[in-house]
């Protein structure tokens, strides 16, 4: 048992209180519960939890095993979790709502229905006009008449609850009770019973509005004093949301930087910052190593709300559904990744990126350095648009297939909506977002490459129609192709190789003895003549426009055919050269 906090002057008391909830949102879902119940003050510890914190902390307890912190939660906390949770895009989820109303009935029925009633009766009206049927009736008006499936609490106003053939059975495992008719049917009764017994004449009073209110204009205006509530978040309306992927130049970080506000609170005493989004921080980097660097004064804490706020916004710019721990940690790996790459390009342009630096940058608000990372991709973006516009490949109407896989992959990842890095699977993802400096740098050398190449392309008079019907065409066995039948004699070329033509061709490109086989240098050579006769450039002006892309051929001739006999060859498994079938 914890020593009791309530005597505690104070700071001291919500110092306690910020040491214990770190502690607790660092213990498994099972062990924090019970440390909260364990607590002699368990509601005034709930209470100081943020709203976002409480949130995931429900969701990892699990809603079913988390009813007694439902049950002490503050009314902000249930809003915040009723605002993220009852609506689909603009619309109620009415589904949603029984479902969280069945949770917080369980928890504490009266103390909810308090709320209900005197917070949230717009809602309410709103659920009950679209679950209930309600009649009055008059004096001389026989009950028979509304039917059995009617009932009343007071012979005047009658009520049914209106069928739901099409609702939905719920596999989810959160869910209280059972998820279905037979539920929706008992929380609703279980509403209406509980605020009968609590204030007769104010459910008469709920059951009249509900009759009269316009649907439509009811959930807009909710839905408006949602996003209100939320926006102090970050959660900003999507139109505004998407402003945090407007890209900053590091050079207008100048005169934005905003100074930690030292009078924000007392040296020593914070308000409760957000901890959910910056426990998921991971990764290993210059922004990690800068945070670990922040002394723990008001500047942390001021960090972790705009960390949280900047989490808040992706989500609501990407569109996402976040409602767990994994789900927000792609959120906060993303965010983490920009800021990141903002801080070592600013750090390596003045210190060589030491980890101080990348402190002292931390001055600049979080979004701006976000925007300053996101923009060295998206100017990869932009770069990759442009040149696609006035491409060799794109005059010819050839896809970026043409390109060959890894190419492909890089080029698809940027000419989308939002840049991602071509990853292939190396983390288990065939794309995922820029992480570092080093994936930016790494996406600019091959673009790069394939420029280079498509200019080398564009220089020569190759006609490839000939060699279209014959397999996948890509740049490397367009090139190989053409050199083969350029060494070979064959006129008029590029045509396709016979199995003949390919292995005395084939034959020629190794070093005799060499294991694993080496291809020639004279071989290479001559590639370099080929390139040089169709282009018009001299070969030293070919090696330093492509040799990087030239070489990366050779390798992967070697890697893929060094090992291969050239007496049979079966045109299926030679990608690299054209043949006739």
């Amino acid at each position: 048992m914890k020593n009791d906090t309530a005597n505690l002057p104070e700071t001291d008391r919500i110092r306690a209180l910020s040491r214990e909830r770190v502690h607790i949102l660092s213990l498994p879902p099972g062990k924090a519960l019970d440390r909260i119940l364990d607590h002699p003050s368990p509601a005034g510890l709930v209470h100081s939890f943020p709203e976002e914190d409480f949130y995931f902390l429900i969701h990892d307890i699990g809603l079913e095993d988390a009813l007694p912190l439902l049950a002490l939660a503050s009314y902000r906390q249930l809003d915040y979790i009723l605002d993220l949770e009852l609506w689909e895009k603009d619309r109620l989820d009415l589904s949603a709502a029984t479902q969280w109303f069945g949770a917080m009935l369980s928890a504490d029925a009266t103390r909810f229905l308090e709320w209900l009633k005197q917070e949230k009766a717009e809602l309410l009206e709103f659920y009950l006009f679209h679950n209930l049927e309600v009649r009055i009736r008059e004096h001389d008006q026989d009950p028979s008449d509304f039917g059995d499936d009617f009932t009343t609490f007071d012979d005047v106003y009658y009520f049914r609850i209106l069928p739901e053939t099409a609702f939905p059975e719920s596999d989810d495992k959160d869910t209280v009770g059972g998820f279905g008719e037979e539920f929706r049917r008992e929380q609703i009764r279980k509403i209406l019973t509980g605020l009968a017994d609590m204030d007769h004449a104010g459910l008469q009073n709920l059951l009249l509005e509900s009759l009269t209110i316009l649907p439509a204009e009811t959930e807009e205006e909710a839905y408006r004093w949602r996003n209100v509530r939320l926006a102090e978040k970050g959660f900003l309306p999507f139109d505004e949301a998407v402003g945090i992927y407007q890209p900053m130049d590091p050079d207008d970080l100048v005169g934005n930087s905003t100074a930690m506000n030292s009078t924000r609170f007392p040296r020593g005493f914070h308000g409760p910052a957000p901890l959910t989004p910056f426990n998921l921080l991971k990764e290993s980097n210059i922004f990690s190593e800068a945070i670990a660097n922040v002394t723990l004064d008001d500047r942390i804490y001021k960090i972790q709300e705009e960390f949280a706020f900047l989490c808040n916004q992706i989500i609501v710019a990407d569109q996402k559904s976040v409602k767990s721990k994994e789900d927000l940690y792609a959120v906060v790996k993303k965010v983490c990744g920009y800021i990141n790459i903002a801080l070592e390009f600013l750090s390596r342009e003045k210190s060589d990126g030491h980890p101080e630096s990348g402190k002292q940058l931390l001055t600049y608000p979080l979004a701006h350095i976000f925007k300053v990372g996101y923009g060295r991709a998206l100017s990869l973006k932009w770069d990759a648009k442009r040149w696609v516009k006035r491409s060799w490949f794109s005059s010819l109407d050839l896809r970026i297939s043409f390109w060959g896989e890894e190419w492909m992959g890089v080029l698809g990842g940027l000419l989308i909506k939002k840049p991602l890095f071509f990853d292939d699977y190396r983390t288990g993802n065939l794309y995922r977002e820029f992480l570092s400096l080093d994936d930016i740098q790494k996406t600019r050398e091959i673009l790069n490459n394939i420029m280079a190449c498509d200019k080398l392309l564009s220089r020569t008079a190759l006609n490839i129609k000939p060699l279209l019907p014959h397999g996948h065409l890509t740049y490397k066995n367009l090139l190989l192709t053409c050199w083969a039948g350029r060494y070979l004699g064959i006129h008029p070329y590029p045509e396709p190789l016979s199995k003949d033509e390919f292995r005395g061709f084939f034959a020629d490109l190794w070093e005799p003895g060499t294991k694993p086989r080496k291809i020639k240098t004279s071989m290479k050579s001559d590639f370099l003549q080929f390139l040089s006769a169709e282009t018009g450039w001299p070969a030293l002006e070919i090696s330093r426009l492509a040799g990087e892309v030239l070489e990366d051929i050779f390798k992967t001739l070697e890697n893929e055919y060094g090992e291969v006999s050239p007496e049979n060859p079966d045109p299926r498994f030679i990608l690299h050269f054209l043949l006739k079938s």
